[in-house]
């Protein structure tokens, strides 16, 4: 958290702010944030150059500068970016960590992140920020390669639970734990479900479902369970409409048994085995 959705609603608030924008100054006032550059590295190599363009990859966010230069942030786990007023920056932010100083009306975009989990990095050139993303990246799962037909080549042969390979960035980029869970329950397929061994019918089903339950969180502009924010401070809305997620002991919306809370890929995760029957256990083979 925050997940594709959450930045998402982000990149689509800041774009029309930022785009065409130049960027006065970079102040990186927790060098961990940039770790191993040096913040006055980081800070140079963006300081004068205009913002081109704001682009999501994954969870990641980008600005994507003049001459082939992107700054690239992740949210991480408690990271939040508001755009304020040079008025509303001197009132002070709680665990702001970097400030972005922007050219023409003197707003300034702030990087605040209590657990200090966010990072930052620049990278030169065109090819070495798709390096950047196809090392850490698989599909986008918005995007036309996204397809049933790519779902079933990503999960062939493999025996990890369904939900953790949903959680595998570099398999599919953007979805995390609250997404996993609520695309499950909308596919009928149980968490701990060994991805190789779901049938063409159903990997069809997933796909449709985790494209379906995205575009939900993004029409919802977000979900805020704890810290995410849009960039004006408002809360998202998603989480007024889960379907199983964090509804432990309420009733299924389909068949009004009650959701279960249970362990799946290490993280908290939220089924009605009603409706996503348990994976049957192998019995040993015979001698």
């Amino acid at each position: 958290m925050p997940e594709l959705p959450e930045v998402e609603t982000i990149r689509g608030q800041l774009a029309p702010h930022l785009s065409g924008r130049r960027i006065e100054a970079l102040e990186v006032l927790d060098p961990r944030w940039c770790d191993p550059a040096p913040p006055g590295e980081v800070a140079d190599a963006v300081r004068g150059r205009t913002i081109e363009t704001v682009r999501r990859r994954g969870k990641y966010l980008v600005l994507a500068l003049e001459q082939e230069v992107a700054l690239v942030m992740h949210l991480r786990m408690t990271g939040t970016l508001l755009l304020v007023s040079e008025a509303e920056d001197r009132s002070g932010r709680p665990h702001l960590r970097v400030r972005l100083r922007l050219g023409g009306d003197g707003h300034r975009l702030l990087f605040c992140d209590p657990r200090r989990f966010g990072t930052g990095i620049v990278l030169l050139g065109d090819e070495a920020l798709e390096r950047y993303f196809a090392q850490r990246l698989g599909v986008e799962p918005l995007g036309p390669d996204f397809t049933a037909e790519a779902l079933r080549e990503l999960a062939a042969g493999r025996r990890a639970p369904v939900k953790a390979f949903l959680l595998t960035q570099e398999r599919i980029a953007g979805v995390g734990n609250i997404y996993a869970d609520e695309a499950l329950f909308r596919a009928r397929i149980h968490p701990l479900r060994a991805v190789g061994t779901l049938r063409r019918a159903q990997l069809a089903a997933l796909r449709d479902a985790v494209v379906e339950t995205l575009e939900a969180g993004i029409d919802a502009r977000g979900a805020t369970i704890d810290d995410f924010r849009h960039a004006d401070g408002a809360r998202g809305s998603f989480q007024d409409r889960f379907l199983v997620h964090r509804r432990e002991g309420e009733p299924c919306p389909r068949c009004a048994t009650p959701v279960r809370k249970l362990r799946a890929a290490g993280r908290g995760t939220y089924v009605c085995e009603r409706c996503q029957p348990r994976p049957r256990l192998r019995r040993p083979a015979a001698r």
